[in-house]
Protein backbone atom coordinates (compact mmCIF):
# COMPACT_ATOMS: atom_id res chain seq x y z
CA UNK A 1 0.00 0.00 0.00
CA UNK A 2 1.27 3.22 -1.35
CA UNK A 3 1.93 5.55 1.91
CA UNK A 4 1.36 9.09 0.64
CA UNK A 5 2.51 12.72 2.53
CA UNK A 6 -0.45 14.45 3.07
CA UNK A 7 -0.04 18.34 5.21
CA UNK A 8 -2.56 20.21 6.66
CA UNK A 9 -4.29 23.04 4.78
CA UNK A 10 -6.84 25.29 5.59
CA UNK A 11 -10.06 23.07 6.54
CA UNK A 12 -12.73 23.11 4.10
CA UNK A 13 -15.09 25.18 5.44
CA UNK A 14 -14.43 28.60 7.01
CA UNK A 15 -17.59 29.55 8.14
CA UNK A 16 -19.48 33.35 7.50
CA UNK A 17 -22.99 33.80 6.58
CA UNK A 18 -22.44 33.93 2.98
CA UNK A 19 -20.69 30.48 2.82
CA UNK A 20 -23.62 29.35 0.82
CA UNK A 21 -23.29 31.87 -1.92
CA UNK A 22 -21.10 30.67 -4.90
CA UNK A 23 -25.12 29.84 -7.15
CA UNK A 24 -27.29 31.94 -5.86
CA UNK A 25 -31.03 30.56 -6.78
CA UNK A 26 -32.14 34.13 -7.51
CA UNK A 27 -29.89 34.50 -10.38
CA UNK A 28 -29.79 30.85 -12.13
CA UNK A 29 -33.56 30.21 -12.59
CA UNK A 30 -35.94 26.99 -11.08
CA UNK A 31 -34.58 23.99 -10.71
CA UNK A 32 -35.24 21.43 -13.48
CA UNK A 33 -34.01 17.61 -13.54
CA UNK A 34 -30.67 17.94 -15.01
CA UNK A 35 -31.29 16.62 -18.61
CA UNK A 36 -27.74 14.94 -19.19
CA UNK A 37 -27.90 13.14 -15.31
CA UNK A 38 -31.20 13.14 -14.14
CA UNK A 39 -29.92 12.70 -10.64
CA UNK A 40 -29.72 15.86 -9.95
CA UNK A 41 -31.54 19.04 -10.80
CA UNK A 42 -29.92 21.60 -12.92
CA UNK A 43 -30.44 25.24 -12.54
CA UNK A 44 -31.62 27.86 -14.96
CA UNK A 45 -28.01 28.33 -16.26
CA UNK A 46 -27.77 24.32 -16.96
CA UNK A 47 -25.63 24.14 -14.08
CA UNK A 48 -26.53 20.40 -11.95
CA UNK A 49 -26.91 21.40 -7.94
CA UNK A 50 -26.05 19.43 -5.64
CA UNK A 51 -29.17 20.03 -2.44
CA UNK A 52 -28.44 19.71 0.76
CA UNK A 53 -29.55 20.93 4.44
CA UNK A 54 -30.51 21.16 7.81
CA UNK A 55 -34.66 21.51 8.45
CA UNK A 56 -36.42 22.16 11.40
CA UNK A 57 -39.97 21.93 12.60
CA UNK A 58 -40.74 25.86 13.60
CA UNK A 59 -38.67 27.57 10.09
CA UNK A 60 -42.02 28.52 8.71
CA UNK A 61 -44.55 28.30 11.40
CA UNK A 62 -43.94 29.04 15.03
CA UNK A 63 -44.53 26.85 17.17
CA UNK A 64 -44.63 26.71 21.42
CA UNK A 65 -45.91 26.41 24.66
CA UNK A 66 -47.63 29.90 24.84
CA UNK A 67 -50.17 31.56 23.13
CA UNK A 68 -48.90 32.87 20.90
CA UNK A 69 -45.84 30.65 20.37
CA UNK A 70 -42.59 32.96 20.50
CA UNK A 71 -41.81 34.03 17.71
CA UNK A 72 -38.86 31.63 15.48
CA UNK A 73 -35.44 33.95 14.33
CA UNK A 74 -34.96 33.12 10.94
CA UNK A 75 -32.64 35.47 10.47
CA UNK A 76 -30.47 33.18 13.04
CA UNK A 77 -31.31 29.88 11.51
CA UNK A 78 -29.94 31.29 8.06
CA UNK A 79 -27.01 32.58 9.66
CA UNK A 80 -26.60 29.08 10.92
CA UNK A 81 -26.77 27.10 8.00
CA UNK A 82 -24.67 29.77 6.06
CA UNK A 83 -22.05 28.52 8.84
CA UNK A 84 -22.54 24.79 7.79
CA UNK A 85 -22.14 25.64 3.94
CA UNK A 86 -26.03 24.27 3.53
CA UNK A 87 -27.73 25.38 0.07
CA UNK A 88 -31.43 24.00 1.15
CA UNK A 89 -34.39 23.85 3.94
CA UNK A 90 -37.63 21.93 3.58
CA UNK A 91 -39.90 24.65 4.75
CA UNK A 92 -42.37 23.01 7.23
CA UNK A 93 -46.13 23.54 7.45
CA UNK A 94 -48.22 22.46 10.10
CA UNK A 95 -52.25 21.62 9.88
CA UNK A 96 -53.44 21.43 13.04
CA UNK A 97 -53.87 24.54 15.09
CA UNK A 98 -51.99 22.39 18.80
CA UNK A 99 -49.32 19.83 18.89
CA UNK A 100 -48.56 17.55 21.28
CA UNK A 101 -45.74 15.75 20.15
CA UNK A 102 -45.94 12.71 22.90
CA UNK A 103 -45.30 10.02 19.95
CA UNK A 104 -42.46 11.99 18.99
CA UNK A 105 -40.83 11.78 22.02
CA UNK A 106 -42.06 14.62 24.39
CA UNK A 107 -45.47 15.12 26.35
CA UNK A 108 -45.92 18.68 25.65
CA UNK A 109 -48.89 20.75 24.32
CA UNK A 110 -47.20 23.55 21.74
CA UNK A 111 -49.00 26.45 19.92
CA UNK A 112 -48.77 26.86 16.15
CA UNK A 113 -49.22 29.91 14.32
CA UNK A 114 -50.02 31.34 11.91
CA UNK A 115 -52.08 29.38 9.53
CA UNK A 116 -53.24 29.97 5.88
CA UNK A 117 -56.65 30.51 6.90
CA UNK A 118 -57.81 33.79 8.39
CA UNK A 119 -60.61 32.89 12.08
CA UNK A 120 -62.69 35.77 11.71
CA UNK A 121 -65.70 33.97 12.41
CA UNK A 122 -68.71 34.28 14.09
CA UNK A 123 -68.72 31.73 16.14
CA UNK A 124 -65.72 29.86 18.87
CA UNK A 125 -64.04 27.35 17.64
CA UNK A 126 -62.89 24.29 19.97
CA UNK A 127 -59.83 25.89 21.16
CA UNK A 128 -62.08 29.04 22.37
CA UNK A 129 -60.73 31.33 19.14
CA UNK A 130 -63.29 32.55 16.47
CA UNK A 131 -64.12 30.00 13.66
CA UNK A 132 -61.82 29.62 10.28
CA UNK A 133 -63.20 30.97 7.09
CA UNK A 134 -61.73 28.97 4.70
CA UNK A 135 -62.49 30.69 1.41
CA UNK A 136 -60.04 33.93 3.20
CA UNK A 137 -57.11 33.51 3.57
CA UNK A 138 -54.52 35.28 6.20
CA UNK A 139 -52.21 37.68 5.34
CA UNK A 140 -49.34 36.63 7.74
CA UNK A 141 -49.25 33.29 6.93
CA UNK A 142 -48.69 34.26 3.15
CA UNK A 143 -46.44 37.22 3.82
CA UNK A 144 -44.12 35.23 5.77
CA UNK A 145 -43.95 32.62 3.41
CA UNK A 146 -43.15 35.03 0.59
CA UNK A 147 -40.43 36.56 2.90
CA UNK A 148 -39.08 33.72 4.45
CA UNK A 149 -38.08 32.49 0.81
CA UNK A 150 -36.95 35.00 -0.93
CA UNK A 151 -34.37 36.02 1.87
CA UNK A 152 -33.60 32.32 1.65
CA UNK A 153 -32.94 32.58 -1.80
CA UNK A 154 -31.05 35.92 -1.14
CA UNK A 155 -28.51 33.57 0.51
CA UNK A 156 -28.14 30.72 -1.77
CA UNK A 157 -30.37 28.48 -0.75
CA UNK A 158 -33.15 26.82 -2.14
CA UNK A 159 -36.66 26.13 -0.12
CA UNK A 160 -38.84 23.56 -0.77
CA UNK A 161 -42.47 24.60 0.75
CA UNK A 162 -44.51 21.69 2.32
CA UNK A 163 -47.95 21.91 1.17
CA UNK A 164 -49.23 19.29 3.72
CA UNK A 165 -48.51 17.16 7.21
CA UNK A 166 -49.69 14.08 7.31
CA UNK A 167 -47.56 12.73 10.33
CA UNK A 168 -48.93 15.06 12.95
CA UNK A 169 -52.92 14.29 12.09
CA UNK A 170 -52.14 10.53 12.35
CA UNK A 171 -50.17 10.86 15.46
CA UNK A 172 -50.12 13.53 17.62
CA UNK A 173 -53.13 13.55 20.46
CA UNK A 174 -56.08 16.17 19.56
CA UNK A 175 -54.60 16.80 15.83
CA UNK A 176 -58.31 16.31 14.53
CA UNK A 177 -60.20 18.18 17.30
CA UNK A 178 -57.69 21.24 16.20
CA UNK A 179 -57.67 21.03 12.42
CA UNK A 180 -59.23 24.07 10.22
CA UNK A 181 -61.53 21.09 8.53
CA UNK A 182 -62.96 19.93 11.66
CA UNK A 183 -66.60 21.11 11.75
CA UNK A 184 -66.84 22.79 14.88
CA UNK A 185 -64.21 25.13 13.89
CA UNK A 186 -65.09 26.66 10.39
CA UNK A 187 -68.13 28.88 9.26
CA UNK A 188 -68.01 26.92 6.10
CA UNK A 189 -69.65 23.68 7.16
CA UNK A 190 -66.84 21.51 6.63
CA UNK A 191 -66.20 17.82 7.70
CA UNK A 192 -63.31 16.11 6.34
CA UNK A 193 -63.90 13.19 8.79
CA UNK A 194 -65.75 10.92 6.20
CA UNK A 195 -66.28 7.91 8.19
CA UNK A 196 -67.16 10.13 11.46
CA UNK A 197 -64.13 7.63 13.27
CA UNK A 198 -62.89 11.05 15.12
CA UNK A 199 -59.54 10.73 12.87
CA UNK A 200 -60.19 13.09 10.11
CA UNK A 201 -57.34 10.88 7.55
CA UNK A 202 -59.84 11.19 4.51
CA UNK A 203 -59.01 14.95 4.60
CA UNK A 204 -55.94 13.31 2.73
CA UNK A 205 -57.66 10.61 0.73
CA UNK A 206 -60.13 12.28 -2.43
CA UNK A 207 -62.78 11.12 0.05
CA UNK A 208 -64.51 14.52 0.06
CA UNK A 209 -64.93 16.76 -2.93
CA UNK A 210 -65.45 19.91 -0.74
CA UNK A 211 -61.69 19.29 0.81
CA UNK A 212 -60.16 18.74 -2.06
CA UNK A 213 -62.04 21.84 -3.40
CA UNK A 214 -60.20 23.65 -0.52
CA UNK A 215 -56.96 22.19 -0.95
CA UNK A 216 -56.82 23.16 -4.66
CA UNK A 217 -57.93 26.57 -3.73
CA UNK A 218 -54.95 26.80 -0.96
CA UNK A 219 -52.13 25.72 -3.69
CA UNK A 220 -53.15 27.78 -6.40
CA UNK A 221 -52.76 30.62 -3.32
CA UNK A 222 -49.24 28.98 -2.66
CA UNK A 223 -48.26 29.58 -6.45
CA UNK A 224 -49.57 32.74 -6.76
CA UNK A 225 -47.48 34.00 -3.72
CA UNK A 226 -44.18 32.22 -4.59
CA UNK A 227 -44.26 31.43 -8.69
CA UNK A 228 -41.98 34.36 -9.54
CA UNK A 229 -38.91 33.13 -6.88
CA UNK A 230 -36.05 30.76 -8.54
CA UNK A 231 -35.13 28.80 -5.69
CA UNK A 232 -38.68 27.31 -4.90
CA UNK A 233 -39.26 23.31 -4.70
CA UNK A 234 -42.72 21.77 -3.80
CA UNK A 235 -43.61 19.02 -1.21
CA UNK A 236 -47.10 17.30 -1.16
CA UNK A 237 -46.99 16.71 2.55
CA UNK A 238 -44.59 15.19 4.90
CA UNK A 239 -45.06 11.17 6.27
CA UNK A 240 -48.53 10.83 5.18
CA UNK A 241 -50.66 7.38 5.62
CA UNK A 242 -50.35 5.01 2.73
CA UNK A 243 -54.12 5.80 1.53
CA UNK A 244 -52.96 8.94 0.58
CA UNK A 245 -51.18 7.69 -2.59
CA UNK A 246 -54.09 8.70 -4.79
CA UNK A 247 -54.33 12.31 -3.41
CA UNK A 248 -50.63 12.72 -3.62
CA UNK A 249 -50.78 11.80 -7.16
CA UNK A 250 -53.53 13.91 -7.89
CA UNK A 251 -52.39 16.89 -5.82
CA UNK A 252 -48.72 16.68 -8.20
CA UNK A 253 -50.05 17.07 -11.10
CA UNK A 254 -52.36 19.61 -9.94
CA UNK A 255 -49.63 21.86 -9.15
CA UNK A 256 -47.80 21.22 -12.26
CA UNK A 257 -51.10 21.70 -14.41
CA UNK A 258 -52.04 25.25 -12.84
CA UNK A 259 -47.89 26.32 -12.86
CA UNK A 260 -48.46 25.58 -16.58
CA UNK A 261 -50.08 28.68 -16.44
CA UNK A 262 -47.99 31.01 -14.88
CA UNK A 263 -44.18 31.87 -15.90
CA UNK A 264 -42.13 29.45 -14.16
CA UNK A 265 -42.35 25.96 -13.05
CA UNK A 266 -40.85 24.27 -9.88
CA UNK A 267 -39.86 20.76 -9.09
CA UNK A 268 -42.16 19.08 -6.90
CA UNK A 269 -41.96 16.07 -4.09
CA UNK A 270 -43.49 13.34 -2.85
CA UNK A 271 -41.89 11.77 0.47
CA UNK A 272 -41.90 8.95 2.12
CA UNK A 273 -45.39 7.39 3.51
CA UNK A 274 -45.64 6.46 7.08
CA UNK A 275 -46.41 3.97 8.20
CA UNK A 276 -45.96 0.86 6.08
CA UNK A 277 -45.21 3.01 2.72
CA UNK A 278 -43.53 1.17 -0.22
CA UNK A 279 -40.24 3.05 -2.02
CA UNK A 280 -42.07 1.70 -5.07
CA UNK A 281 -44.70 3.81 -4.56
CA UNK A 282 -42.30 6.86 -5.07
CA UNK A 283 -40.76 5.78 -7.75
CA UNK A 284 -43.66 5.29 -9.76
CA UNK A 285 -45.22 8.22 -8.96
CA UNK A 286 -45.73 11.91 -10.85
CA UNK A 287 -43.27 13.07 -8.43
CA UNK A 288 -39.78 15.06 -9.64
CA UNK A 289 -38.17 13.98 -6.58
CA UNK A 290 -38.88 11.78 -3.61
CA UNK A 291 -37.63 11.29 0.24
CA UNK A 292 -37.17 7.22 0.57
CA UNK A 293 -37.42 5.25 3.70
CA UNK A 294 -34.91 2.88 4.67
CA UNK A 295 -36.31 -0.32 2.79
CA UNK A 296 -33.47 -1.20 0.26
CA UNK A 297 -30.29 -0.19 1.88
CA UNK A 298 -31.35 3.95 2.27
CA UNK A 299 -29.51 4.15 5.51
CA UNK A 300 -26.58 2.11 5.82
CA UNK A 301 -26.01 1.22 2.02
CA UNK A 302 -27.40 3.53 -0.23
CA UNK A 303 -27.99 1.98 -3.43
CA UNK A 304 -26.78 3.70 -6.66
CA UNK A 305 -29.15 6.57 -7.62
CA UNK A 306 -30.07 5.43 -11.62
CA UNK A 307 -32.14 8.43 -12.26
CA UNK A 308 -35.16 7.71 -12.30
CA UNK A 309 -36.02 10.84 -9.57
CA UNK A 310 -33.96 12.81 -7.84
CA UNK A 311 -33.52 11.51 -4.80
CA UNK A 312 -33.48 13.85 -1.57
CA UNK A 313 -32.37 11.16 1.02
CA UNK A 314 -33.33 12.30 4.47
CA UNK A 315 -32.40 11.28 8.18
CA UNK A 316 -35.95 12.34 8.69
CA UNK A 317 -37.78 9.15 7.34
CA UNK A 318 -34.79 7.24 7.51
CA UNK A 319 -33.85 7.95 11.83
CA UNK A 320 -36.54 10.62 12.37
CA UNK A 321 -34.03 12.13 14.56
CA UNK A 322 -30.95 10.38 14.00
CA UNK A 323 -28.03 9.99 11.09
CA UNK A 324 -24.41 9.69 10.77
CA UNK A 325 -21.42 10.79 9.03
CA UNK A 326 -21.02 7.62 7.24
CA UNK A 327 -24.89 7.92 6.00
CA UNK A 328 -23.58 11.48 4.57
CA UNK A 329 -20.47 10.53 2.39
CA UNK A 330 -22.14 6.85 1.25
CA UNK A 331 -25.31 8.77 0.49
CA UNK A 332 -23.59 11.81 -1.59
CA UNK A 333 -21.13 9.00 -3.43
CA UNK A 334 -24.10 7.33 -4.69
CA UNK A 335 -25.63 9.85 -6.43
CA UNK A 336 -28.04 11.30 -3.90
CA UNK A 337 -28.98 14.97 -2.41
CA UNK A 338 -28.67 14.86 1.53
CA UNK A 339 -31.01 16.55 3.89
CA UNK A 340 -30.76 16.15 7.74
CA UNK A 341 -33.77 16.66 10.61
CA UNK A 342 -32.54 19.08 13.13
CA UNK A 343 -33.70 19.30 16.46
CA UNK A 344 -31.75 23.17 15.94
CA UNK A 345 -32.56 24.71 19.43
CA UNK A 346 -34.57 22.15 21.20
CA UNK A 347 -38.04 24.19 20.90
CA UNK A 348 -39.93 21.25 19.69
CA UNK A 349 -38.02 18.20 19.97
CA UNK A 350 -34.60 16.75 20.62
CA UNK A 351 -31.97 18.76 22.60
CA UNK A 352 -30.21 22.19 21.84
CA UNK A 353 -27.46 22.31 19.61
CA UNK A 354 -26.13 18.84 20.42
CA UNK A 355 -22.67 18.42 19.75
CA UNK A 356 -23.26 14.81 18.19
CA UNK A 357 -24.43 16.53 15.28
CA UNK A 358 -22.18 18.89 14.45
CA UNK A 359 -19.42 16.08 12.56
CA UNK A 360 -23.39 15.64 9.97
CA UNK A 361 -23.85 19.11 9.69
CA UNK A 362 -19.92 19.87 8.88
CA UNK A 363 -19.91 17.16 6.44
CA UNK A 364 -23.23 17.97 4.16
CA UNK A 365 -21.29 21.46 3.57
CA UNK A 366 -18.22 19.99 2.77
CA UNK A 367 -19.73 17.71 0.66
CA UNK A 368 -21.50 20.77 -1.49
CA UNK A 369 -17.79 22.17 -1.48
CA UNK A 370 -16.77 19.05 -3.02
CA UNK A 371 -19.65 18.86 -5.46
CA UNK A 372 -18.71 22.15 -6.45
CA UNK A 373 -15.34 21.32 -7.67
CA UNK A 374 -16.89 18.84 -10.19
CA UNK A 375 -19.11 18.74 -13.57
CA UNK A 376 -22.01 17.20 -11.60
CA UNK A 377 -24.29 16.91 -15.27
CA UNK A 378 -20.84 14.81 -15.71
CA UNK A 379 -20.33 12.35 -12.60
CA UNK A 380 -21.53 9.50 -12.20
CA UNK A 381 -21.35 6.64 -9.01
CA UNK A 382 -18.78 4.53 -10.01
CA UNK A 383 -18.44 2.11 -6.85
CA UNK A 384 -16.57 -0.45 -9.61
CA UNK A 385 -13.78 1.72 -9.56
CA UNK A 386 -12.91 2.03 -5.69
CA UNK A 387 -12.07 -0.70 -2.93
CA UNK A 388 -14.67 0.48 -0.44
CA UNK A 389 -17.47 0.72 -3.34
CA UNK A 390 -17.96 4.18 -2.34
CA UNK A 391 -16.88 6.46 -5.35
CA UNK A 392 -18.33 9.26 -7.53
CA UNK A 393 -15.96 10.46 -10.64
CA UNK A 394 -15.97 12.83 -13.52
CA UNK A 395 -14.25 10.60 -15.00
CA UNK A 396 -10.80 11.44 -16.20
CA UNK A 397 -10.99 14.68 -13.94
CA UNK A 398 -12.60 14.54 -10.71
CA UNK A 399 -13.36 11.25 -8.31
CA UNK A 400 -14.66 11.04 -4.95
CA UNK A 401 -13.95 8.20 -2.67
CA UNK A 402 -15.13 7.70 1.24
CA UNK A 403 -12.88 5.05 3.06
CA UNK A 404 -15.33 3.70 5.93
CA UNK A 405 -13.74 2.24 8.88
CA UNK A 406 -10.33 2.12 7.25
CA UNK A 407 -7.27 4.25 6.15
CA UNK A 408 -6.14 1.80 2.65
CA UNK A 409 -7.71 2.25 -0.31
CA UNK A 410 -7.25 0.47 -3.79
CA UNK A 411 -8.83 3.40 -6.93
CA UNK A 412 -8.42 2.41 -10.07
CA UNK A 413 -7.71 4.89 -12.46
CA UNK A 414 -6.54 2.71 -15.61
CA UNK A 415 -8.60 5.12 -18.09
CA UNK A 416 -7.86 8.49 -16.64
CA UNK A 417 -4.06 9.06 -17.44
CA UNK A 418 -2.35 12.44 -16.37
CA UNK A 419 -1.41 13.91 -13.04
CA UNK A 420 -3.56 14.46 -10.27
CA UNK A 421 -3.77 16.75 -6.93
CA UNK A 422 -4.84 14.64 -3.63
CA UNK A 423 -6.82 16.00 -0.59
CA UNK A 424 -7.89 14.03 2.25
CA UNK A 425 -11.02 15.45 4.13
CA UNK A 426 -11.46 14.17 7.80
CA UNK A 427 -15.16 14.23 8.45
CA UNK A 428 -14.75 13.75 12.55
CA UNK A 429 -12.75 17.18 12.20
CA UNK A 430 -13.00 19.14 9.60
CA UNK A 431 -9.59 18.74 8.81
CA UNK A 432 -8.60 18.96 5.38
CA UNK A 433 -4.89 17.52 3.99
CA UNK A 434 -3.29 17.78 0.72
CA UNK A 435 -1.18 14.78 -0.62
CA UNK A 436 1.70 14.31 -2.39
CA UNK A 437 0.07 14.40 -6.37
CA UNK A 438 -0.52 10.95 -8.07
CA UNK A 439 -0.18 9.55 -11.65
CA UNK A 440 -3.56 7.78 -13.28
CA UNK A 441 -3.97 6.06 -15.72
CA UNK A 442 -3.70 2.87 -13.20
CA UNK A 443 -4.64 1.56 -10.59
CA UNK A 444 -3.54 3.36 -6.96
CA UNK A 445 -2.80 1.75 -3.53
CA UNK A 446 -3.46 4.83 -1.60
CA UNK A 447 -2.81 5.26 2.55
CA UNK A 448 -5.36 8.23 3.87
CA UNK A 449 -4.20 10.21 6.70
CA UNK A 450 -7.03 9.24 8.94
CA UNK A 451 -9.81 6.24 9.00
CA UNK A 452 -13.07 7.33 7.45
CA UNK A 453 -11.26 9.74 4.85
CA UNK A 454 -12.83 11.30 1.75
CA UNK A 455 -10.13 11.53 -0.71
CA UNK A 456 -10.25 14.16 -3.56
CA UNK A 457 -8.14 13.19 -6.77
CA UNK A 458 -8.87 16.13 -9.28
CA UNK A 459 -6.54 16.23 -12.29
CA UNK A 460 -4.04 18.89 -12.49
Amino acid sequence: MTRTVFALVVPILTGGAAAVAEDPPAKTGPLRPCPDNPRYFADGSGKAVFLTGAHTWNNLVDMGPTDPPARFDYAAYLDYLGRYGHNFIRMWTWESTKWNPKEAGRNASLNVFPHPWSRPGPGEARDGKPKFDLTKYNPEYFDRLRARVSEAGRRGIYASIMLFEGWGMQFAPGAWESHPFHPDNNVNGLNGDANGDGKGLEIHEMAVPAVTAVQEAYVRKVVDTVNDLDNVLYEISNENHPPSTEWQYHMIRFLHEYERTKPKQHPVGMTFQYKGGSNRTLFEGPADWISPNPEGGYRDQPPPADGRKVVLSDTDHLWGIGGSVAWVWKSFLRGHNVLFMDPYDGTVLGKRFEPKWEPILRSMGAALRYARRMDLAKARPQGELSSTTYCLAEPGKVYLAYLPGTDEIALDLSAAPGRFSLEGYDPATGETRSGDPVEGGKKLALKAPFPGAVLCLQKD
